[in-house]
């Protein structure tokens, strides 16, 4: 279970009173050190020089590989026997440029043609790490990954530009996507679900940027989310009850808060026996039933036609028997149609919005709304949002990396013109720790749920203690 922090375990700040020197030598041991020394300098040069000569001759012996190999049975080719054949051909390569390596640098350029030919070359390591969250790509010599909520830079490099858009075209073409001048972006997919932002000069100014958000492959689990500090068991139980309870649910957060996999673990709460159907622009949801039917948009062809819009999907879905629908993401004029659904017959349908607080996704959704070009009295849409929307999860990510459920509150009802919400659960931060890590307490606020009701109507009586706010110590 998720450990409960006080002020108490905040580690003092050094006394600078008592010894200046001790003091400033904490605070300097915080900050990088800075090294600038000429052989240091020289060596860092000669080590870039290697990689820039490793790297040009891998460039020469893929293109001696794409000659050579038959690539239409590539992936018929058992994995140990294709690494045999690009070793032969590397070394013949190697022999004729008159280039030696040691063991350990062989087996590198081996297993990095290995990735050029069968994958998307500088990036297969990082993709293969599972630490990595999000690759960052800004131009050919520059590459971040976040790790932990953290990003790095690392070693990893493309040859030049072109390089790297060779790879982008790669990614893009493998799902019917193109990106060039006259569509200089593109969003698409990899084989293992993860997303995919590109762009391209002229758009780019300083070289193609490429953003990979990966999904693991392991699904986590509600039990695992609480261990990780994401949320409390308390929360967990609340928003079981909601869930199976089938109450119509939005999941708001920033850009990288959690949002799709509180999403997924939500769903976790949904009975098999119910038929779920997905919108989504990118698929990305990792859904734990049995019944779930899958779509996602489709942007213009090339000229500009056969665009298949999330609110098309949205229209279709009500024609499919769905008993819930979940819409990855709700960012534009489908969020009419997701209320909608959300108000006849649809009940416990989800979607995330992009908003900093629960209040602000009320504004975002009145704002969409109004994207619709449907004219609406303000107090209508209120009332519609209200009608649909019963409970907002707000998740957010801590300036630690660490990704927390910061907030559940309930949609009450109207107070005149403005949308009345009942806070349930806060995350309450109480500081940070002298590793730069949150210290913090999920707790309920000490209000009952208006639907306990129907929570045990429904055969989730839930205790009365689990509202109730901690007792402060004197």
């Amino acid at each position: 279970m998720f450990r409960r922090f006080s002020k108490t375990e905040t580690p003092p700040a050094p006394r600078i009173d008592a010894d200046h020197g001790q003091a400033l030598r904490a605070i300097r041991a915080k900050a990088p050190a800075v090294v600038d020394l000429p052989e240091v300098a020289a060596e860092q040069s000669r080590d870039q020089k290697r990689r820039q000569k490793l790297l040009d001759v891998k460039i020469d012996l893929h293109r001696k590989l794409l000659e050579t190999l038959n690539l239409s049975v590539l992936d018929k080719v058992p994995e140990a026997d294709l690494r045999r054949e690009i070793a032969v051909i590397a070394r013949e390569g190697l022999r004729e440029m008159s280039v030696v390596l040691n063991a350990q640098e062989m087996e590198q350029l081996t297993s990095e043609l290995y990735d050029e030919v069968t994958g998307l070359g500088p990036l297969e390591p990082l993709l293969k790490d599972p630490t990595v969250s999000d690759i960052l790509v800004n131009g050919h010599a520059q590459v971040f990954v976040e790790r932990h909520g953290k990003l790095e830079l690392t070693d990893t490099q493309f040859k030049d530009d072109r390089h790297l858009l060779r790879i982008i075209d790669k990614i893009v073409s493998a799902v019917g996507r193109r990106v060039d001048e006259s569509q200089p972006w593109v969003d698409a997919r990899l084989a293992d679900g993860s997303r995919v932002n590109a762009l391209v000069p002229p758009c780019a100014v300083d070289g193609p940027l490429l953003s990979i958000r990966k999904f693991s492959k392991k699904k986590l689990t509600i039990d695992e989310l609480i261990e990780r500090g994401a949320f409390s068991e308390e929360m967990a139980t609340y928003l079981q009850a909601v869930v199976a309870t089938r109450l119509n649910v939005v999941v708001s957060g920033g850009t990288g808060s959690g949002k799709t996999t509180t999403l997924n673990a939500l769903s976790s709460f949904i009975d098999n026996s119910e038929r779920i159907v997905t919108i989504e622009d990118t698929a990305e949801l990792q859904l734990q039933q049995i019944h779930v039917g899958r779509m996602e948009s489709r942007p213009p062809n090339v000229e500009g036609k056969g665009e298949v819009s999330q609110r098309d999907l949205l229209r279709n879905a009500l024609r499919m028997r769905p008993d819930r629908i979940i819409v990855g993401e709700c960012r534009g004029a489908e969020v009419i149609d997701m209320l909608q659904a959300m108000n006849t017959g649809h009940d416990g349908s989800m979607t995330t919005i992009h908003a900093n607080s629960p209040r602000d996704a009320i504004s975002r959704i009145e704002n969409m709304m109004a994207m619709a070009g449907i004219e609406m009295p303000l107090r209508a849409m209120r009332t519609q949002i209200t009608s649909a929307v019963n409970v907002i999860v707000q998740v957010s990510r801590l300036q630690d990396g660490s990704r927390r459920m910061v907030s559940i509150q309930e949609v009450v009802g109207m107070e005149g013109e403005v949308v009345s919400m009942q806070e349930i659960f806060r995350f309450q931060r109480e500081g940070v720790d002298a590793d730069g890590r949150v210290i913090g307490s999920f707790m309920p606020t000490g209000i009952r749920s208006i639907f306990s009701d129907r929570f045990r109507q429904w055969g989730y009586d839930l205790p009365a203690s689990i509202y109730a706010p901690p007792r402060r110590t004197a």
